[in-house]
């Protein structure tokens, strides 16, 4: 979203926040494009994930940094258009059919999916791991594509799945290779999500960026889960960023060695990259 001058808009990078709100009622520059109720609605339904698929108002209030009254009107709303559908006997919500077709469309359309999964699933059966394909959103990526070895044990995650971008190696390979300015503003907003921990972050990414540079791939060994690792590699298919993605393979550690990563997986997830990249081209 374009940053209007005097004016804290909410991001791409970080979720519609009270002071945001109320730094955009107080400018006197304002976007008249922008639809701020439109805006809060679907605050609303990016609440839910897979994890926390039922949510009572005062929770979702909570995600989102909106009153308690709004979030209470907005459900109303979502249930009435399909969005939502309430749990009455737990006083919650959760998605409903019309929320879930916008997504299952989204999916259905992204030709990286049904071009790059054969070549996942071949990875994934010859390293006995885990292979997926993700793409930003905010400080998090999104699981688009998910495939796993018959020999892997199996991780809680799927489809829709959000894990953090910046201490994974998916997320590493992505802030690897965005411009510096882009990364340095990402960056600054991870810094203030991640208070102490953010100088070990940093020299994380540091070092991603470097790798990237050498030998095309990026690790993450035991710093977004202890007993995971993996090896992440970026996909930008714009100049612009517009279209970006990242790929990853990891395991428990007792599966996947370091060495075997570094030296082997990392190597082959970067040429499956490759030549899902040149299918793309080819289309």
């Amino acid at each position: 979203m374009t940053k209007v001058a005097g004016s804290n808009l909410a991001t791409a990078y970080e979720p519609w926040s009270a002071s945001a709100r109320n730094a955009r009622t107080r400018s006197p520059v304002r976007d008249r494009k922008f639809v701020e109720s439109l805006a809060r609605g679907l605050e609303v339904l990016r609440a839910f994930s897979p994890t926390e698929n039922l949510l009572g108002n005062q929770e979702i209030s909570s995600r989102t940094n909106l009153p308690k009254a709004t979030v209470s009107r907005l459900t109303y709303t979502l249930t009435q258009l399909g969005y939502l559908t309430h749990v009455e006997r737990l006083s919650k919500y959760q998605l409903a059919p019309a929320a879930l077709s916008i997504g299952y469309s989204a999916l259905a359309s992204m030709q990286i999916r049904q071009i790059a999964r054969p070549l996942m699933q071949e990875l994934a059966d010859y390293a006995h791991a885990s292979v997926a394909l993700g793409s930003r959103d905010r400080l998090n990526l999104i699981y688009i594509e998910h495939c796993r070895s018959t020999e892997a044990p199996m991780l809680r995650l799927d489809l829709g799945s959000r894990i953090p971008i910046a201490t994974t190696a998916m997320g590493r390979a992505l802030l690897a290779a965005m411009p510096e300015k882009e990364r340095g503003f990402l960056m600054g907003h991870i810094a203030r999500r991640e208070g102490e921990r953010w100088p070990k972050i940093r020299a994380g990414i540091e070092r991603a960026v470097e790798d990237l540079s050498t030998r095309g791939f990026v690790l993450s060994v035991g710093e977004w889960q202890q007993d995971i690792v993996a090896a992440g590699v970026p996909m930008m298919l714009a100049k612009d960023g517009s279209a970006s993605f990242a790929f990853n393979c990891g395991a428990p550690a007792f599966r996947l060695s370091r060495e075997k990563l570094e030296n082997d997986v990392g190597p082959r997830l970067v040429n499956m990259a490759r030549d899902v990249e040149a299918a793309l081209n080819g289309q």
